[in-house]
């Protein structure tokens, strides 16, 4: 039986692991941001390409028939939610390029060498400035909506926004970070990131709806990780948020935005645990 003395040193031990753990975290995502500071460009790229996307596929698709949207509404306020869920997930995506960089010239290494009380700060750090960088690029994007005269949620609808692009954000980037330690070097990383981009924006409801697409490509849609992103974002707008709603039609069934929340959480605790070997061996 463990003396109260014994315990207590435990307790001690694991609040001093916690402690440098998060100084290790924070240094190193203070790195990070360092590193945008002094090159901005990528974070001003990163806002003003979904903006133009929004401007011009909003005016483009402004005399669209209403009725071809659900709920007959503005287009701009359908495309939307779609470029919010896109920004996420490209930047996401990219994840893993500051790992791959750091691994070729060699910073990686020094670090896996280094008296680190948990090399997982690594991975934490990658988490938490891409995360805080999305964040920012989507509510600028949310602000640009709300100017051109999109709309902007009420405090539940930022919730549920804030709540969705956080479970896609967390999965994708377990996905970039995985890829950053399999692939050979940065230029297959950033080939695998154009290819898979635009055909998965093109493939959800991002621009059109499920009803608008031949029969393969709603079926693509309807099992797409981005369409169950979007139809709970797309919903916050609306200003009634009913989860309970069906929000996807698909050809294998109604899917709610229980069920899409749900969804999106299954993929991204099924990426964590496919990715987490390679990070431990990766990191050892």
């Amino acid at each position: 039986m463990k003396t109260p003395t014994l315990i207590s040193s435990n307790i001690r031990g694991q609040e001093s692991k916690l402690s440098e753990f998060s100084q290790e975290t924070m240094a190193l995502t203070k790195r990070l941001f360092l590193q945008l500071i002094r090159r901005p460009s990528t974070l001003i790229a990163g806002i003003l390409q979904p903006l133009i996307w929004l401007v011009l596929f909003g005016a483009l698709f402004s005399n669209a028939p209403e009725s071809i949207l659900p709920g007959e509404m503005d287009y701009g306020r359908f495309l939307g939610a779609g470029i919010i869920v896109f920004t996420a997930f490209s930047g996401a995506l990219n994840a893993g390029l500051p790992v791959m960089f750091d691994r070729e010239f060699g910073f990686l290494n020094r670090l896996l060498v280094a008296p680190l009380q948990s090399r997982s700060s690594i991975v934490a750090a990658s988490v938490i400035y891409i995360t805080s960088i999305t964040i920012l690029q989507c509510l600028a994007i949310m602000g640009m909506s709300f100017f051109i005269g999109y709309g902007w949620p009420n405090s539940e609808g930022i919730l549920l926004v804030l709540l969705t692009l956080l479970i896609l954000v967390f999965g994708v980037t377990a996905l970039s970070l995985g890829l950053a330690f399999i692939l050979p070097g940065h230029i297959e990383l950033i080939a695998v990131i154009f290819v898979v981009n635009l055909p998965l924006l093109f493939a959800s409801t991002a621009l059109v709806p499920i009803s608008f697409m031949p029969a393969w490509l709603g079926w693509l849609a309807a099992i797409n990780p981005l369409t169950f992103a979007i139809e709970p974002i797309r919903i916050a707008y609306s200003g009634s948020i009913e989860l309970s709603t069906v929000l996807i039609h698909a050809p294998y069934g109604d899917v709610t935005g229980y069920g899409c929340l749900a969804l999106l959480t299954v993929l991204t605790i099924g990426l964590y645990l496919a990715i987490r070997p390679l990070l431990n061996r990766k990191l050892v």
